[in-house]
């Protein structure tokens, strides 16, 4: 899919990319981008932060009440 984009076409999107929003604003963007990706890739895996944290804490839980017993 992205085989036909060469090295010229990379900078030039980077070039655009700065001109629209800025060097400060670059960085944010790019992090949010990167974010995205994180979180597209998690929910086609299957694996869900919020789903792992109840675990960890049903876990947790068990194990606290096994020591007070």
């Amino acid at each position: 899919m992205f085989s036909q984009i060469g090295p010229m076409e990379i900078i030039l999107v980077l070039v655009i990319a700065l001109i629209i929003l800025g060097p400060k604003k670059l960085p944010e963007a790019g992090k949010s981008i990167g974010k995205g990706m994180r979180e597209f890739k998690d929910s086609l895996a299957g694996t869900d932060k919020d789903d792992d944290e109840r675990e960890l804490t049903a876990v947790r839980s068990e194990s606290r009440e096994r020591d007070a017993a």
